[in-house]
């Protein structure tokens, strides 16, 4: 059976239902796998995404039914994506571009959350818990609308997403803001993605008991939220092999623009699971704590928190990180608890060389500021008719880094989110006049590239926003006491 231990203390081992359920161990650790599950590729050719993704899922869970994780996937996939293949493989040029913003919030996030609260009120059913569940979430972006758009209207379970006031797109606040359920609520934080985060871990320890109410996270601190991601790995590889793109065996490096580090945390797990991946290029905009650390094997928070045009990377402070350093650094959960301890008082932890080196096997690390951003949408875009949005342009960035270090080395690029996202930042860069309506500057870039915009973007211009509340950050703990009565209609 699997079980998920936390990063911090092994003193909280639990089922893979339990690990879910909860999101974060009690001792503010992240569950991680006591023993990484092996899958060959192979074993999954010419399956749906639907199907392999329950692979994938039942590898690591399998302590749920068979069934109805086959259940949740086909309900995830079968009608939630404008595409069948889900997560598609772009050739543009010379690189391969791995589109994950097909689903209905248009960003990455909407793979795993679209199938996490299923997987959740299976957990929740196998296990016989009576309690009412309150999703608590920090989103620097696309996690707050794709959390919501999948929770909504789910009984017995209420979420509050909270997200840094001005710190989104103006598109990226609608679609939380706009979403009408009754148990789901978005409101502003005044203060950045990293206070919102550290706030919401601080409820998580110190909210009291309420009868009748659990607490779990739909971050990717909660282990359900990172394996779905782990699918996209896998039918990139197998799309690539069955198009004669690579060879039978052969290695291929991801480059994924990153902020949380989620996304390619998921991208190691399938290297150890047994994926042939080659290196993963972790590509960050200009706060490059991330890019430091990998470089130095010092991670240090103690800088300026910059705004810049990709916002969902706008982090400082990158959780899953944590699961990384309790690998690199032989599973020793209390050097990782005096590491994160140190971040939080201090600000700033390292790891030995020994360490470092270990993770150096497997992870590069660039970073992009603004001006090189716009340079590359627009450059990417008149080189080969292919419009990225801002975090697949810092991606692209490190994709052309990483290559004319490397040449002849393959790499597939990780398209997180639609362009349609980020008009201001794509106006600029394809010379379109910006309005200021969103909307509007949205019709002038489809005008100029004949391109689309999503509908359920476009849609948002006339939808009414349902939820206004702004806090500050020392304020959330009694912000979800006064709130989750109206959740659960209590």
């Amino acid at each position: 059976m699997s079980r998920f231990v936390s990063t911090r203390s092994g003193a909280f081992c639990v089922d893979s239902k339990n690990a879910m359920i909860r999101g974060l161990a009690p001792d503010g650790g992240l569950y991680a796998p006591v023993e990484i599950p092996k899958l060959d590729y192979k074993m999954l050719k010419g399956l749906s995404y639907s199907e392999l993704a329950a692979r994938i899922v039942h590898t690591w869970f399998d302590d749920l039914g068979w069934e109805e994780i086959v259940e949740s996937c086909a309900e995830a996939y079968g009608k939630h994506f404008d595409t069948p293949l889900v997560a598609p493989v772009v050739k543009a040029a010379d690189t391969y571009i791995v589109e994950l913003f097909h689903g209905e919030t248009c960003a990455f996030k909407d793979v795993a959350l679209s199938l996490l609260p299923r997987l959740l009120v299976k957990s929740r059913s196998a296990i016989g818990l009576s309690e009412k569940v309150l999703i608590l979430t920090a989103t620097s972006g696309d996690t707050g609308s794709a959390a919501m758009n999948g929770f909504k209207n789910v009984p017995d379970t209420g979420m509050i997403t909270f997200f840094p006031n001005g710190g989104v797109s103006p598109l990226q606040r609608r679609q939380m803001v706009c979403i009408d359920a009754p148990n789901v609520t978005a409101c502003a934080v005044n203060g950045n993605f990293d206070d919102c985060q550290s706030a919401v871990k601080r409820a998580f320890a110190e909210l009291p008991k309420i009868d009748g109410i659990s607490f779990s996270s739909a971050n990717s601190i909660n282990i359900a939220r990172l394996v779905p991601q782990i699918g996209y790995y896998y039918s990139t590889y197998l799309t690539l092999l069955q198009t004669g793109e690579i060879r039978e065996g052969e290695t291929i490096s991801f480059v994924v623009p990153t902020g949380n580090f989620g996304d390619i945390l998921a991208g190691c797990y399938a290297k150890r699971m047994g994926l042939p991946i080659g290196r993963l290029i972790c590509a960050s905009n200009a706060n490059n704590v991330l890019t430091d650390f990998i470089n130095t094997g010092v991670y240090d928070r103690r800088r300026d928190f910059l705004k810049t045009l990709s916002p969902s990377m706008d982090i400082l402070i990158s959780s899953n990180l944590e699961r990384l350093i309790y690998y690199a650094q032989d599973e020793d959960s209390a050097l990782v608890s005096r590491q994160m301890e140190e971040l939080k008082t201090k600000g700033i932890y390292s790891v030995s060389s020994d360490t470092l080196s270990r993770i150096r096997k497997d992870f590069s690390a660039y970073c992009f500021d603004d001006a090189e951003t716009i340079d590359t949408i627009r450059s990417f875009y008149n080189e080969t008719g292919y419009l990225a949005d801002p975090h697949t342009a810092v991606a692209l960035s490190a994709q052309r880094r990483y290559v004319k270090e490397n040449p002849g080395e393959k790499c597939a690029v990780l398209s997180t989110a639609s362009p349609f996202k980020f008009v201001s930042c794509i106006a600029e860069a394809l010379n379109v006049t910006d309005s200021g309506d969103p909307f509007d500057t949205m019709r002038r870039i489809s005008d100029k590239t004949g391109l689309k915009a999503p509908e359920y973007l476009s849609a948002l211009e006339s939808r009414d926003e349902k939820h206004k509340d702004t806090i500050d950050r020392g304020d959330i703990i009694d912000y979800v006491l006064g709130k989750y009565p109206a959740l659960f209609r209590l």
